[in-house]
């Protein structure tokens, strides 16, 4: 991958984080959801216990975030044809 088309998905992410202020929060989530599942399958239930509480408190932030950011940008209206 070139310079330039590295420079230009670095932009295009930063710009998503800019209006989407959870979402790195919802990936850490997901991370952290993953990694529980991993632990437990290795017999850590108490490390998986531990890591899920954290993931419940990622996810809680990013939701939050999120509201946040659709109440200060809000998008295009989408019409429902019916």
């Amino acid at each position: 991958m070139t310079q330039v088309g590295f420079n230009k998905i670095t932009l295009r992410v930063k710009g998503y984080i800019e209006e989407n202020w959870g979402s790195p929060f919802i990936v850490g989530f997901m991370l952290l959801l993953i990694a529980t599942a991993i632990s437990l399958s290795e017999g850590l239930s108490t490390l998986a216990d531990s890591v899920s509480i954290y993931a419940f408190y990622a996810l809680v932030a990013g939701v939050f975030l999120q509201i946040a950011s659709y109440l200060k940008y809000p998008g295009k209206e989408v019409e429902v044809a019916g």
